[in-house]
């Protein structure tokens, strides 16, 4: 493309969205600038030595199925940018107070071994499913559209569109196999008792049957060096340390897409956007907050199970009356005694992890929009329970609080680390119900963040579809240009 303007696109933000809009845009032969407000690239894929000397810890993605399910990413080649992804023996394990564990295993036959009586019931649940997972994931993870494969996405729907607990009554009798979906279903940070609750447990488990549930060797850094190595390729810049405020601090450029969350690009654009969609942008509702906690290890997290041994993820919390009671009161401003806690045992598996002998412990748990609650003491409890001795592993560790989580990253603002609410509205109107929901009316500024469908996760395909948008928008105005 040719154009009198110094650049075709900018792209405010280096997240794993950005960074797949300015690929995309690269790609089409668009000169592309990326602006960075943090020091290093990346948005919520980044790592750093949080704790101790050689212990590198994820400050926020750490387990990655969806993108290695992504359509997009896996059109790029990342492994030839230094990409490497390590999948764990066990992509999860979820244990109960009686020292055993569910199993997610890769293998749909042998995980539904482990649920007993109920694992007839989930292989008929996701088998077909996982067997045509690629056409899924490509109707899926994408912005509201006539499917390709209608049968199978009515298939999939068909059980997304139901709460968590609906599902597992139907489905599951018993604690096996509840808790397992309760743990899935949880990443969601919803209610479990809401409508389309069951959604995002269900893309996990097919993912974890269909791609593994892998971890970047080095760190999820690897997947932001991996984009921006692809995207230097293309001939496009990317600037660090330069946070906008105004669009009039930018060269001049054809479009400019946000890698933000809905206000800050109404901040930042000002009266270029009509009164009444700012006004919209601003009312986009943020929901719960995140605490986590990274810990430098002397050893592995002694669990009681075995098999939580062998997984890269652990899902902490017991029963799932357990978990829908600890993520229903964060919504009402309470903090549970004993929360939902996400863990992460990277160098398990990922020996670049920490020094040799040494082991890195990554979890959080969801609490109330902007919680100022320390709930360091409820999550390494929680983990105690089902790891008698884990705190003696303890060497030093990392505090994040949504506050903290904000001050690294403004768009997890009040700790909302998906880009808002993944309801049943704004799941279908991020941010707001347009025809393009990347578009806005004013010319040539487009949305590219998790903000947009198909929403949070490290799969660069709200960037793609972003990018998508703002070339058809660019082709439009050189037809005009020609007329």
């Amino acid at each position: 493309m040719n154009s009198a303007s110094q650049y075709d696109a900018i792209v405010i933000g280096s997240g794993p969205n950005g960074l797949s809009a300015a690929i995309a845009l690269a790609r089409e032969g668009c000169s592309v600038l990326v602006v960075e407000a943090e020091p290093t690239i990346g948005g919520g894929t980044r790592t750093a030595e949080l704790t101790l000397p050689g212990f590198r810890h994820d400050l926020c993605s750490a387990i990655h199925p969806l993108a290695a399910a992504s359509p997009f990413f896996q059109q790029l080649s990342l492994e030839k940018h230094g990409l490497e992804w390590v999948q764990p023996e066990f992509p999860l394990a979820h244990p109960f107070d009686d020292g055993t564990a569910a199993v997610l295993k890769r293998d749909i036959g042998e995980t539904s071994a482990t649920l007993g009586v109920d694992g007839e019931a989930y292989r008929r649940l996701l088998a077909p499913l996982v067997e045509r997972s690629a056409d899924l994931f490509a109707d899926a993870l994408g912005p509201l559209r006539w499917p390709r494969h209608p049968f199978l996405m009515l298939r999939f729907g068909r059980q997304a569109i139901r709460s968590a607990r609906g599902l597992v009554k139907s489905w599951f009798c018993q604690e096996r196999a509840r808790g397992l979906f309760a743990g899935l279903a949880g990443h969601a940070i919803l209610p479990l008792e809401q409508t389309v609750s069951s959604a995002v447990g269900l893309m996990l488990a097919i993912a974890g049957h269909a791609v593994g549930w892998p971890l970047p060797k080095r760190g999820s850094q690897s997947i932001a060096d991996a984009l921006a190595a692809k995207l230097r390729t293309l001939g496009s810049e990317i600037v660090t340390g330069k946070r906008v405020t105004s669009l009039a601090e930018l060269p001049p450029a054809r479009v400019v897409l946000f890698d933000t969350i809905p206000r800050s690009m109404a901040s930042i654009c000002g009266e270029r956007l009509p009164v009444k969609f700012r006004q919209r942008l601003q009312a986009f509702r943020h929901g719960p907050g995140v605490f986590k906690l990274d810990w430098a290890l002397s050893e592995p997290i002694p669990w009681k199970a075995p098999e939580c041994r062998m997984a890269g993820t652990v899902h902490v919390g017991g029963t799932f009356d357990e978990i829908a009671y600890a993520e229903r009161i964060i919504w009402h401003g309470q903090h549970p005694e004993r929360p939902y806690i996400l863990v992460a045992q990277q160098s398990l598996f990922d020996p670049s992890r920490a020094p040799e002998g040494k082991h890195t412990g990554w979890a959080y748990c969801h609490v109330p929009h902007g919680s100022t609650v320390d709930m360091t003491e409820r999550i390494e409890a929680q983990v105690e329970r089902f790891a008698p001795g884990f705190r003696d592993c303890i060497l030093a560790r990392s505090v994040m609080a949504p506050a903290d989580f904000a001050r690294r990253n403004a768009n997890y603002i009040g700790g909302d680390i998906t880009g808002g609410i993944v309801d049943l509205w704004q799941l279908f109107t991020r941010p707001t119900w347009r025809r393009t929901p990347y578009a806005t009316p004013a010319h040539g500024i487009f949305l590219c963040s998790s903000s947009t469908p198909p929403g949070p996760g490290v799969h660069g395909m709200c960037g793609y579809f972003a990018a998508r948008a703002a070339l058809a928008y660019l082709k439009s105005r050189n037809r005009q240009g020609r007329a």
